[in-house]
């Protein structure tokens, strides 16, 4: 273990950008962990740039990018002085594959690098990085971008990060890393992976790299036990995230049954033994309806570090979410008129997706033309030549079929990429000038916001921190 003193409060690594170095590091800099979403980091980092740099933070931080020339390149191709012109459309970055350019890659490293050093800027508190399992391709050059920048936690959910700890091991030494691709149509013999050599990136001695905390972001105690036992490295801990924290949920345990809405309905197998977790001598986060004092007093009776709280952070002054829709959730929130839907089928991943209901905004999704141009939660496939191929769900219902692909699987299905993008105010705009339609995500807890607004209309991650810790100022 890390001699790193444990948060009591882990800040939720949320969405597209919404856990962004601002988040980040007003969390860390007040004395708890800060983290940032690492999840389309990458195309967030180009439409930043294309948006003119506002206050010229990202170039700032361009500029302590340690691999020599590459901050010029991406200056070159993708930075607009003066900004989009009114509805110019964004260009894109290419979509991942199994292989890409070294240009590709480094854009990565730099956008991952660029918010962590962001949020780190300026104290010397830890800084974390949460990324989806789930979304493979990017996540090598994501972590090692990271761990460029000096990132001190790595979390990891929405799939099983069995590989992860022992990547971290291997490039925080410069060494190459892989990690299983998962294919779908593979043969049981059959293996494809992904790879990154940090050695192929570096014209001039690369600098010493610390390996981060990993903390595994788990649903079940087998999965802990399993991870605690057989990952490819040191496990550092746990977050325990139930089916009440926002954006994707572990699929229930067994059969699937639903309520008389379509939500899936979980069960006592679905529910953790904190005190056998405990057994495996790791610390452990709850997460998911934990924000708040009681939540945090009862999860330190359980035995656990602290807490991880998104809800409450997602609609915070400091959040990348559009300042609009924090202020329209928010109001709605103290009329009593939002919901929280778990969607079994919104995600392509197929995990449940929380969804958040508020004046029926969530209707518009239903008119989007469906196009897939960011790709992050296409799947690999085997295709009839024997080659990589990648599809979703999401995607237009003939191009997926044509790629063998089942149409039943595209019923319900929303572009997340898109849609999380619009949600932090960087949505693309299409042929017709219309902008890609928002899908906000919350936890359960935002039905429960009014009793911490106590009538505000907008709120600080200070004032976050002191109503979990018991400091809240009466002022």
């Amino acid at each position: 273990m890390s001699t790193i003193a444990l948060p009591r409060i882990i800040q939720g690594g949320m969405g597209i950008a919404v856990s962004d170095w601002r988040l980040a590091h007003a969390v860390s800099s007040l004395g708890q962990l800060g983290v940032v979403s690492g999840t389309a980091i990458d195309s967030v980092f180009v439409r930043r740039l294309q948006d003119g740099d506002p206050g010229g933070h990202v170039r700032r931080a361009m500029a302590a990018f340690p691999m020599p020339g590459v901050a010029e390149q991406v200056l070159k191709r993708w930075f607009r002085p003066e900004g989009r012109a009114p509805g110019e459309k964004y260009r894109e970055l290419s979509m991942y594959k199994q292989v890409v350019s070294k240009l590709r890659q480094q854009t990565t490293m730099m956008a991952m690098f660029v918010e962590v050093w962001l949020a780190k800027e300026g104290h010397g508190n830890p800084v974390g990085v949460n990324l989806l399992t789930k979304i493979q391709l990017p996540n090598l050059a994501l972590l090692y971008g990271a761990m460029l920048a000096g990132v001190d936690y790595v979390l990891m959910g929405a799939g099983i990060p069995k590989e992860v700890p022992g990547a971290l091991d291997a490039m925080a030494e410069h060494r190459a890393a892989s990690m299983k691709l998962d294919v779908e149509g593979l043969g049981a013999a059959e293996t494809e992976v992904f790879s990154l050599d940090p050695r192929q990136y570096w014209d001039v001695p690369a600098p010493a790299l610390t390996r981060p905390m990993f903390l595994a972001i788990i649903a079940s105690n087998s999965l802990g036990t399993m991870l605690a036992r057989k990952a490819s490295g040191r496990v550092d801990g746990f977050i325990v995230e139930g089916p009440t924290a926002g954006g994707h949920n572990a699929p229930p345990r067994g059969a699937a049954t639903y309520n008389e809405i379509g939500e899936p309905i979980y069960g006592e197998r679905d529910v953790v033994d904190f005190p056998k977790l405990a057994e495996l001598g790791l610390p452990f986060w709850i997460a998911g309806g934990a924000g708040s004092p009681d939540g945090l007093r009862a999860a330190l009776a359980a035995g656990a570090a602290g807490i991880q709280v998104g809800t409450l952070f997602a609609y915070c002054d400091e959040s990348g979410l559009a300042a609009p829709y924090k202020r329209s959730v928010l109001e709605h929130a103290l009329k009593g008129d939002v919901t929280v839907y778990t969607d079994p089928n919104a995600s392509p991943t197929g995990f449940p997706f929380k969804v958040v209901d508020w004046g029926g905004n969530v209707a518009d999704l239903d008119k989007r033309k469906r196009i897939c141009d960011l790709g992050y939660l296409r799947v690999a496939y085997k295709t009839e030549e024997g080659k990589v191929g990648y599809r979703c769900p999401s995607e237009p219902v003939d191009q997926y079929v044509k790629k063998g692909g089942a149409e039943p699987e595209t019923t319900g299905r929303r572009c997340l990429c898109n849609a999380l993008m619009s949600n932090v105010g960087l949505a693309q705009v299409r042929e017709d000038g219309v902008e890609e339609p928002p899908l906000l995500t919350s936890g359960d807890d935002l039905l429960a916001i009014p009793e911490f607004l106590q009538g505000r209309a907008h709120y600080s991650a200070r004032d976050v921190l002191d109503y979990l810790l018991g400091t809240r100022r009466t002022d």
